[in-house]
């Protein structure tokens, strides 16, 4: 049989394997999310999250050389504060949990790139993402807060801020407030995209942000939609963010690829704690190769046009990506 075109020959061997691939990764790309508390000597596991822990300011300084040793230059904070209240004030006290381990974490590591979550449910007694007007979230009296809280964030030393609220017009809030206050070059990476979705229950745990009553269904997307999102990421996009997040990665990855084709931003997206757990469950019980899965996943990411990868596996990666496992 004569054949001119046959793709196994670019399959041959791993040096050619590796010259054609289509998709590369580095590990600048990473972002690792780390949940810090008040209180001191703090290191505990969360029970949803083998192997995540929660910190208090005083032992993050081991995960976070951790992290700057494997080449992992990013995180992003998650605060578990003492107090809450129906207007979350701990979310934008200067002293709040954040803030501290802000201000610690730019003293002891002035290269790694600090970000910041922006949002109200970890902070408010009823866990939703605003301030209430009845059962509802009130939408606009929230964005004063939101802002209020990214200017907090960025005074204290973060580099980035990434409101996950979904709020309506929160990306023009807080552009105008960090401008008004000239912090013009300070980057928003929006949660444009972000679903009403069962893979985060794991955080919801790990933080402490479980909704006391209802949903979050009428702010977070519902997840079958596709054009809503598209939507979401352009307003955002036209109201000043610098950076487009979809949430939840591992199943709407078609969302990465419509959204890469729709903005002129670059594209995160967020491995959430449901898909960690899910991949520790099945590689504790024997079901899967936890190292392989969790490769083939921010492969699929990356391939799907993510030029971002928040993820709980970014150490883990960074060490693969070392010994050429993927990237």
């Amino acid at each position: 049989m004569e054949m001119v075109k046959r793709p196994r020959r670019l399959r041959g061997s791993e040096v050619l394997r590796k010259m054609v691939r289509e998709t590369r990764m580095d590990k600048s790309s990473l972002v690792y999310p780390i949940f810090v508390k008040e209180g001191r000597g703090i290191r505990e596991e969360i029970p949803t999250m083998p192997g995540q822990y929660r910190y208090s300011v005083d032992t993050m300084e081991e995960k976070l050389e951790a992290l700057a040793d494997a080449g992992v230059g990013s995180v992003m904070f998650f605060g578990i504060p003492d107090h809450k209240d129906e207007v979350g004030s701990g979310a934008y006290d200067e002293n709040g949990i954040v803030q501290k381990a802000l201000r610690k974490a730019k003293e002891q590591f002035p290269d790694l790139y600090l970000i910041t979550d922006v949002c109200m449910c970890e902070y408010t007694s009823h866990g939703h993402c605003g301030v209430l007007c009845g059962h509802d979230v009130d939408n606009d009296r929230t964005l004063d807060l939101l802002a209020k809280t990214a200017l907090s964030h960025v005074e204290a030393g973060a580099d980035m801020v990434a409101p996950s609220d979904m709020m309506d017009g929160r990306i023009r809030a807080l552009r105008e407030c960090l401008d008004a206050h000239h912090h013009y070059t300070t980057p928003i990476m929006s949660y444009a995209v972000k679903y009403a979705s069962s893979f985060y229950g794991p955080f919801r745990d790990a933080a402490g942000s479980a909704p006391s009553f209802g949903d979050r269904k009428t702010y977070q997307m519902d997840y079958h939609n596709i054009r809503e999102g598209i939507k979401e990421a352009l307003l955002d996009e036209e109201e000043g963010a610098d950076i487009i997040m979809v949430k939840p990665a591992m199943s709407f990855l078609d969302l990465v690829v419509k959204v890469k084709e729709a903005v002129h931003t670059p594209v995160a997206a967020y491995s959430v704690s449901g898909e960690y757990a899910m991949v520790k469950a099945a590689a504790k019980l024997g079901y899967v190769d936890e190292d392989k899965i969790v490769c083939e996943m921010a492969a699929s990411a990356y391939r799907a046009g993510t030029d971002i990868y928040i993820t709980y596996y970014a150490q883990e990666l960074a060490k693969f990506m070392d010994e050429g496992r993927i990237g």
